[in-house]
């Protein structure tokens, strides 16, 4: 994972997790690395860890009991919503980049329309 400077890197890591969480890399219940060995394999300062593991409890992504290892939530629905969230924010961004580049409703309808035909068949 790369980070870039137009975010903060604690919510760039949020981010990460959130997307590993939504295609099911990281599972409910599972246990995630340290903090510290988090800040070691994305080479980031460990307070850095630290605010995205807070960040992450406080909206219920993970949870952690005690000096138990954290652990990715269970809630099924919160997960589903982190999904939501997730698409919405890329719809948001393509149709951004849609509109900057003049095409109308109907464009997107068919590249949609022809990118669904094409994946379904790769798959």
């Amino acid at each position: 994972m790369e980070f870039n400077r137009r975010s903060p890197v604690y919510e760039q890591l949020v981010n990460h997790f959130k997307e590993q969480i939504a295609n099911n890399e990281l599972k409910p219940g599972q246990e995630l690395p340290s903090r510290r060995e988090i800040a070691a394999t994305y080479k980031i300062n460990p307070n850095t860890a630290q605010r995205a593991f807070k960040e992450m409890e406080e909206s219920g992504l993970i949870y952690t009991d005690g000096n138990s290892p954290s652990k990715i939530t269970e809630d099924t629905e919160l997960i589903k919503e982190v999904r939501i969230e997730l698409l919405d924010s890329a719809l948001d961004n393509f149709i951004a980049v849609a509109m900057r580049l003049g095409l109308t409703y109907e464009d997107l309808n068919n590249v949609i329309a022809e990118r669904f035909k094409e994946e379904k068949a790769n798959a």
